[in-house]
């Protein structure tokens, strides 16, 4: 495998840069590959890609996924050794990521590998394409570059970091929204939750949606069933559904919103964390 690092010196000025990391195995801390792509005015203008050794196993399901395994990383710096490249592209800039997951992957990393955290302005991709473009039936990213017409090789932490960054700049040129209003979160308030139905067989539940907005069809239904769609997860949330459109993959677990009802249920609360389709499956068997 070919690793190519192309950098203009870490004080050019960007709008934004875009990270992508790749993971040997379930634990969130084992970085096995990083890019990072710095973009000015719609162009990009440095990338960045190494391997990195994990210190940690490599799992089957995680291979078959990125194709890397322990003979590719042989030899390659670990996190602590690449972490002053990293934090030097990041700190202080916008960053982005598809999803939250690098996000917590660099700081468990930082953690396991005794480095200063990385301090960054953080901007979800995913998020802005859901309201770029709330009509698509998927926000995933090898979906995004379909849609928009991007070369892509999934799961390859350089190219993942590409396509997330023009995923950016496509909906900036869409929407005239740009970086500081992206960063706004009044750009990603969403119409109300839709209103309970006063009668069904899920009347009484406060439901909170992971990976879909309140108003979308997941929450209509949930509503039309009679549960009340709250906007997070709470101490009074009783389920937490997982969307089937949600954005993080097999790492849907590593969300806010699921390591909160985690949380949540350890303190005792009876919330209960469904996917989509076992709970629309249960509806349909009670009906």
């Amino acid at each position: 495998m070919s690793v190519v690092t192309t950098t203009l010196p870490v004080a050019d000025p960007c709008d934004f840069v875009v990270i992508d990391v790749e993971t040997a195995c379930s634990r969130v801390s084992s970085i096995c590959q990083i890019g990072i792509v710095g973009f000015r005015a719609g162009k990009e203008v440095f990338a960045y890609d190494t391997l990195v050794d994990p210190c940690d196993e490599f799992s089957p399901f995680n291979t078959r996924i990125h194709g890397l395994c322990e003979d590719h990383v042989m030899n390659q710096p670990t996190y602590a050794g690449v972490h002053e490249i990293v934090a030097g592209h990041l700190t202080g800039r916008v960053t982005v990521a598809h999803s939250m997951f690098d996000k917590g992957a660099l700081a468990a990393a930082c953690a396991v590998h005794a480095q200063t955290p990385i301090e960054a302005t953080w901007l979800d991709s995913v998020r802005v394409a859901k309201r770029a473009w709330p009509d698509l039936p998927s926000h995933r990213l090898s979906a995004l570059a379909k849609f928009l017409g991007l070369r892509h090789k999934h799961h390859n932490a350089l190219s993942d970091a590409r396509t997330a960054g023009m995923v950016i700049v496509r909906a900036i040129e869409h929407t005239g929204i740009d970086i500081a209003g992206w960063l706004n979160p009044a750009t990603y308030r969403t119409a109300a939750a839709p209103k309970a139905a006063a009668e069904g067989p899920l009347k009484g539940e406060r439901i909170a949606i992971l990976g879909a907005t309140r108003n979308g069809a997941l929450g209509r239904w949930l509503a039309e069933m009679g549960g009340r769609v709250v906007a997070s997860v709470g101490t009074s949330s009783t389920m937490l559904v997982v969307s089937n459109e949600q954005p993080y993959g097999r790492f849907f677990h590593a969300s806010p919103a699921h390591r909160r009802a985690e949380e949540l249920q350890r303190a005792g609360s009876r919330i209960e964390i469904v996917m989509e389709d076992t709970l629309r499956a249960r509806v349909a068997a009670a009906g």
